[in-house]
């Protein structure tokens, strides 16, 4: 009698691709940076899920081992359970790939693979800034929040915040009063809202910003998740100031964040006796961040304070050549421009666009920016 053996079917798992997106984030023992590792080596998302774990090892360079210990049926069957939630409590999400993901939190290597949303948010703004300080709010800190958003009001700045007592819940008080769009950034679950003293802020603020979180849904308020939100508030944001801060605590982590993120990070000095003034102090001091006194400083100092410009005509600059005037048009409704995304949008060499925009500087038409940017004078 001949035997014959039957190979194995493996089973494929048929579901949406939010199905997996949620799915990848459910992961044991894979976070953000690793699942990011894993999705440069396949095809997309169902493969992760569907490919026998030998191939998967083969394709990924993760050992059999480190596989296995992924649950991956697990973290199908709770997607489902999570979509279900999301929708019950009308969350939307995006994914680190989808074009809505912030474009620069992409940028940060330990950016969060999902982000939960509620409200109208648009993330992909022109200009963010992330504006953070002590839950031990003075006067003086109050009276700078209110200066620096009147300065924002009609501007198409994003204010981003971590709805904190303090400097935080000022900030998107003082946005909402003025007509600035302004996003909380939540260390725990839409679902809820933490501290409760600040749901009727939250629900106003979703009508003209809105709240994320990487969290699902249901997520509690842990102490542990509040320093990992501070690395989207600075990550999302091109500018981070801190308005009054102690020398320890989530503001001045920020600040170290946003550095390492090669952003902008500026702090207003205050009373050196102060201990609220202390933390920024230290960082004007030891050049962690520049010293500004007023939201025009800031403006100007990012290059901003131009916010209406005159249309440039052509028989005003009559020596102006076609690709010149490409370059000062952009400017104009831009405001100011990363030198290597002007490239691109243009379709200009690098090489090309650097010889440009050296004699548009040299007309006294442009100026430099710091961060390899450049606007309009």
């Amino acid at each position: 009698m001949i035997i014959f053996k039957v190979p194995k079917v493996y089973k494929i798992l048929i579901y949406t691709k939010p199905h997996y997106q949620i799915a990848l984030t459910q992961l044991h023992g894979f976070g953000s940076i690793k699942t990011k590792q894993l999705l440069q080596s396949v095809e997309n998302e169902a493969a992760i899920f569907n490919l026998p774990l030998k191939n998967l090892a083969q394709q990924t360079g993760f050992s059999l081992n480190v596989l296995k210990k992924m649950k991956r049926e697990e973290a199908i069957q709770e997607s489902g359970k999570l979509l279900d939630l999301l929708e019950q409590h009308k969350i939307e999400f995006i994914f680190y790939t989808d074009p809505r993901y912030p474009r620069r939190l992409k940028q940060c290597e330990d950016a969060p693979l999902m982000l939960y949303t509620k409200g109208n948010i648009d993330l992909n703004n022109t200009r963010f800034v992330a504006i953070v300080g002590t839950r031990d709010a003075s006067e003086y800190g109050k009276r700078i929040c209110s200066e620096l958003i009147q300065q924002f009001a009609g501007t198409n700045i994003v204010v981003v915040s971590g709805m904190a007592y303090g400097i935080d819940i000022t900030i998107h008080q003082l946005c909402l009063q003025y007509g600035v769009e302004t996003i909380g950034v939540m260390a725990h679950g839409l679902e809820i809202i933490y501290p409760q003293l600040h749901r009727s802020t939250a629900m106003k603020m979703l009508e003209k910003g809105g709240l994320i979180s990487e969290y699902p849904p249901t997520t509690k308020p842990d102490r542990e998740n509040f320093p990992m939100r501070n690395r989207i508030v600075a990550g999302m944001c091109d500018a981070t100031i801190v308005v009054e801060s102690k020398v320890k605590g989530g503001s001045l982590i920020t600040a170290e964040l946003a550095n390492d993120y090669n952003r902008d990070v500026f702090a207003y000095p205050g009373n050196i006796f102060d201990e609220n003034s202390e933390g920024c102090n230290v960082l004007i001091s030891t050049n962690k961040a520049h010293l500004i006194r007023s939201g025009a400083d800031f403006l100007k100092k990012m290059g901003w304070d131009l916010e209406v410009k005159h249309p440039v005509q052509r028989s005003v600059f009559p020596s102006l050549t076609q690709e010149e005037l490409h370059i000062v048009r952009l400017l104009e409704t831009q405001g100011q421009m990363n030198i290597d995304t002007m490239a691109m949008q243009l379709n200009v060499p690098s090489s090309a666009l650097s010889v440009l925009l050296f004699q548009l500087e040299m007309n006294g038409l442009i100026a430099s920016v710091p961060g390899n940017r450049c606007r309009l004078v």
